[in-house]
């Protein structure tokens, strides 16, 4: 299940949050016997595409989410035409994140009616505002314990 790259070990890591998240395993054992486990989250295109916003605009999107499913993930969709960055911009442009925003958005509004948007919607706000706090604690170099 693990093989060696480079001198590191990857591989999947089962746990109860992380599923199958890919894991490196540090070589070196520590001072009690362990071997340090870097666990990094993949996330979906959907998922990579929610843009890192001020904190403010992040609570005020998710306020909007939360009482009008979509309108906040609408909202933060023209934020990334603003500058606000996003793991997938590099990847695939500022216009293909602006779309899958606007995409998210209308799936969020399109199955309100089924809760699922709605509910959808509520962590996707969530999501912005912990994006939010981590890229603050990373801009004044605070460890990032969120």
């Amino acid at each position: 299940m693990a093989h060696k790259e480079g001198g590191t070990e990857q591989g999947f890591v089962k746990t109860g949050d992380n599923l199958g998240a890919k894991a490196t395993m540090v070589g070196a054992p520590t001072a009690g016997g362990g071997v340090v486990v870097e666990v990094r989250e993949k996330k979906g295109p959907l998922r990579a595409a929610i843009p890192t916003m001020p904190f403010p605009v992040a609570v005020i999107c998710l306020f909007l989410n939360t009482f009008i499913p979509g309108l906040g993930t609408f909202i933060s969709a023209f934020t990334v035409l603003c500058g606000a960055r996003s793991d997938l911009i590099s990847e695939r442009g500022l216009c293909c994140v602006f779309w899958l925003n606007v995409a998210a958005a209308l799936i969020q509004i399109l199955t309100a009616v089924i809760m699922v948007g709605w509910i959808m919607s509520i962590f996707w706000g969530m999501d912005m505002v912990i994006l939010a706090i981590s890229d603050g604690y990373r801009d004044q170099g605070l460890p990032q314990d969120v």
